[in-house]
């Protein structure tokens, strides 16, 4: 995972955001995927920073660990509030979403599921209110 430090060249707001690869975010910002948060654009650029580089001392290695799985454990215990009080629509997401935005289907909760970046973009566009949120399976470490 490499984090990033984000510009917004049209109203200079900064903001950090995770990405898989350097090549991950060179593919999201082509697609025009990453927007700024304060004002929707997507004149996205990433501003230098300097390298976070691991302490070899197992103590400061150990220290990390324990970082990741805190993090690890709040994905977790956030993933339970989602699955306890919304209704899983998984590859019907996009369809699911637009039938309540439109006001063909009524729900007593929210709804969360699978998309793709392109449907998502696209409910975007159309004004639907989503939420990409991160997700371990069961079965990860």
């Amino acid at each position: 995972m490499i984090k990033y430090q984000l510009n917004c060249k049209k109203c200079s707001n900064n903001f950090d955001s995770w990405f898989s690869s350097s090549k991950e975010f060179e593919k999201l910002k082509k697609l025009k995927y990453l927007n700024c948060p304060e004002c929707n654009s997507f004149n996205i650029d990433k501003s230098l920073m300097t390298p976070s580089l691991l302490n070899t001392k197992k103590k400061s290695h150990e220290k990390e660990n324990n970082k990741i799985k805190e993090i690890k454990k709040k994905i977790k215990e956030y993933q339970n509030f989602v699955r306890n009080n919304f209704d899983y629509v998984g590859e019907k997401f996009t369809y699911e979403a637009r039938s309540i935005h439109y006001g063909n289907k009524k729900r007593k909760k929210g709804i969360y599921g699978k998309a793709n970046l392109e449907d998502i973009k696209e409910l975007k566009e159309e004004g639907i209110e989503i939420e990409n949120i991160p997700w371990i399976n069961d079965n990860e470490n």
